[in-house]
């Protein structure tokens, strides 16, 4: 049986940069990844799924060492973000904030990247077979892979994903709900060059979104119902560049379209997210409405948080302290993923509809944050994460 400090279930962005600050905290980390990225090459297109990367976020992975191998590869930094409907409009800029910038949108193949080239510095054990189950003791945990290998470890740490097998087997039982719409990802080629703006227009139907990225290309995001979506899917690129034209905002260009995929909107909150030495990150333990882009910046805050508590590794000769650190770990993160998935269920149903007072509303309220000064400060801050 091999032993470990910590088992790490998840090599993505959340699993990899935990298990990075664990081992440059002095930690024995072993990591479960059954199912790796494909390797960086520049002439690849870029991938559908990317990233708000929140300054904070930033912030962690340079911490980690991960930040220059991600940016040399491919990244995308965003100065301004601009927010509006109808009538009203809210623009959000880096200069406001004495900022070189709001944040980058990047892939998530690229962060996990960097991700784990920082972590080939340290003797970190990697195990390609999934995981069968494990036992645990106040004492210890023992985790059993696909292949039979037995991992020892203290701490398991599960960051699998919101089908999470680790909180599935821990017992943890979650709530939350589907939305009734749902999403279209859109990767596309413009006829410009990479814009330092991010753009969000509101309708009723749900939101209009682009993402730039590197070299002109971007990535769109329609939400709308699931009818309305799988009709989308269902169209050539040809017919889908007619729809995207009569429906988004004369702000975005000329365009080619690469590639879309569809996928639910979930919100999801395990009821907790600790269970003996087991203890759950990033979207094993919550998942949210993407429409402001946190989901992996709360990810990321997690793993500060945790890498924070752990820094005391006192509590490898006192058990009874990692009780303590792990509580502490629960009442900090649960209370601030709860705000903002209850934030953006707000921000959710205030814009999905069409009656009168609250279009009103909502456009007013977009038209006074946009002349709201330190108000408007406070709000761009806390979105990046500060």
């Amino acid at each position: 049986m091999q032993k470990y400090d910590v088992v790490v279930v998840g090599g993505n962005m959340v699993g990899a940069s935990v298990a990075l600050g664990l081992a440059h905290q002095g930690y024995r980390v072993a990591i479960i990844e059954p199912a790796m990225p494909t390797p960086f090459d520049p002439e690849q297109a870029p991938d559908i799924r990317v990233s708000a990367i929140s300054l904070a976020s930033e912030q962690l992975l340079d911490r980690l060492g991960a930040w220059s191998f991600i940016k040399a590869m491919r990244h995308c930094c965003y100065r301004r973000l601009s927010v509006w409907e109808e009538q009203g409009r809210t623009d959000f800029s880096a200069n406001e904030l004495d900022c070189e910038h709001l944040g980058h949108i990047i892939e998530n193949r690229i962060v996990q990247l960097g991700l784990h080239q920082a972590l080939a510095a340290y003797p970190v054990s990697w195990f390609s077979a999934g995981l069968k189950g494990f036992q645990q003791t106040h004492e210890m945990t023992v985790a059993e892979l696909d292949d039979g290998t037995r991992l020892q470890a203290e701490l398991i740490i599960g960051a699998d994903g919101a089908a999470s097998q680790v909180r599935q087997l821990s017992g943890i039982a979650t709530h939350g709900w589907q939305y009734a719409q749902q999403a279209l990802a859109i990767s596309i080629k413009t006829e410009q060059g990479t814009q330092d703006i991010t753009w969000q227009r509101f309708r009723p139907s749900g939101p209009l979104a682009f993402l730039p990225l590197y070299d002109g290309y971007a990535s769109l995001v329609w939400y709308d119902s699931a009818e309305q979506v799988k009709r989308l899917k269902s169209l050539t690129f040809n017919e889908l560049k007619i729809e995207i034209q009569s429906n988004f905002p004369e702000q975005l260009v000329d365009f080619d379209i690469l590639e879309t995929a569809s996928f639910p909107l979930t919100r999801m909150h395990a009821n907790s997210y600790v269970q003996g030495r087991v203890v759950l990150l990033g979207d094993a333990a919550h998942t949210i409405n993407p429409l402001a882009g946190q989901g992996v910046n709360l990810g990321f805050k997690d793993v500060a948080c945790l890498l924070d508590l752990l820094a005391d590794d006192t509590w490898r000769t006192d058990k009874s302290k990692l009780d303590k650190l792990l509580k502490q770990y629960q009442d900090k993160r649960y209370k601030d993923n709860l705000l903002m998935m209850s934030t953006m269920d707000v921000l959710y149903a205030t814009f999905s509809n069409d009656l009168a007072p609250i279009k009103a509303l909502r456009n007013l309220g977009l038209s006074v944050a946009q002349r709201a000064g330190l108000l408007k400060k406070q709000v761009t801050r806390y979105a990046m994460g500060l």
